[in-house]
């Protein structure tokens, strides 16, 4: 890490994971800074202006915004459906992008994110904060190197009550639980196999008096080559749930919660009877995942979950949309994925505090 140069980022979207998780994050990377606000909210504009010092544009200003020199990055916190539209303008301007998960609302958008980040000469990465979380990558390394066998079954549940005034509530599948929570178990267990699925199955329900235009609870089956399953259930609808388990011919892993941030993950491994807990501290996911990006920017190198990562998710998604359409499993064409995370990403910084919040609540209200 450089301390010659901050990377200056502005954050597109003022909604509350930019106000409680990432804004508050960026003081505690020692690379990056923030400089601007996109947002749409003229109080939000004002008040967050000010606490942060920052040069703040409404949407309709956004060109200007990007033509502006005062940022080298956007962190890109907008609504799935708005991917595409402001990432790939940032990217042909040659500006960088950490755009939040899923990557968009197709396959086509994400290709053509990627192939705006080429054109620009720009660094895309996809905010997967477990990618640098260190009970995740804990688990993803103790699979690897054999500590449950062969892994051959993923089971995961991830649930929460979303409040029916919230934007996740009013605009159809693409911001439902299946890429609002499903992205989670997707990514743990492609990166847990190490591989990728080739067949999609999926159901649906949809509860009598259901605020939601859509399945406001999904079960999902994903068959992996070897004839390996993952199996997850993801609603907006349940309690509060978040937990997986990946079992081998050796031995099983839980991780309950796994999946979360703001508190402490902790976990289970078993083998040949015995029993080991695992509990990992509380750390700052997105201060670690800004931190990584500015680093690789700094020193030019390509981010682990990159584009191609954010597609790979997207696909299935894709895919598991159809099959909630049809009723039919949905293939899946064979993909190797370039790269995985590894061990080395790991970066433990002190957890924050959420700052008081501007026109802004969790999805649960």
């Amino acid at each position: 890490m450089s301390d010659a140069k901050a990377i200056r980022y502005a954050v597109v979207g003022g909604g509350w994971i930019s106000q409680a998780a990432f804004m508050p994050a960026v003081a505690q990377t020692g690379n990056s800074t923030i400089t601007a606000l996109v947002t749409g909210d003229p109080e939000k504009a004002a008040s967050l202006g000010e606490r942060y010092r920052l040069t703040t544009f409404s949407y309709d200003r956004y060109a200007e915004a990007l033509a502006s020199g005062l940022f080298d990055a956007v962190y890109l916190a907008l609504p799935n459906g708005m991917h595409r539209d402001y990432a790939v303008p940032a990217l042909e301007a040659g500006i960088h992008v950490l755009l939040e998960k899923p990557m968009a609302t197709s396959v086509a958008e994400c290709e053509a994110i990627i192939a705006a980040a080429e054109r620009g000469n720009a660094r895309l990465m996809l905010a997967y904060r477990l990618h640098f979380e260190p009970g995740t990558l804990d688990a993803i390394e103790r699979v690897r190197t054999g500590a449950i066998g062969e892994p051959l079954v993923f089971t995961a549940t991830f649930g929460q009550h979303v409040a029916t005034e919230n934007h996740r509530a009013h605009q159809g599948y693409w911001a439902g639980p299946v890429p609002d929570m499903g992205t989670y178990p997707i990514n743990a267990v492609r990166n847990l196999f190490a591989d990728e699925p080739v067949e999609v199955h999926a159901h649906g329900a949809r509860r009598p008096g259901s605020p939601y235009a859509f399945h406001g609870t999904v079960a999902v089956t994903l068959r992996f080559p070897g004839d390996r399953l993952a199996q997850f259930t993801v609603s907006y609808e349940t309690d509060s749930v978040d937990a997986y388990r990946i079992a081998g011919t050796e031995g099983d892993l839980l991780m309950a919660p796994g999946f979360t941030f703001g508190q402490s993950l902790a976990g289970e491994l078993t083998r040949g009877g015995e029993t080991e807990a695992l509990s990992y501290p509380s750390v700052d996911q997105f201060g670690a995942e800004t931190r990584y990006f500015s680093d690789c920017i700094l020193n030019g190198r390509v981010p682990e979950p990159d584009g191609e990562e954010g597609l790979a998710d997207v696909r299935i998604l894709a895919a598991i949309e159809r099959a909630l359409e049809t009723g039919q499993p949905q293939a899946l064409a064979p993909m190797r994925r370039r790269t995985r995370p590894d061990a080395s990403q790991a970066i433990a910084l002190p957890e924050i505090t959420p700052p008081d919040l501007v026109n802004a609540a969790k999805p649960g209200g």
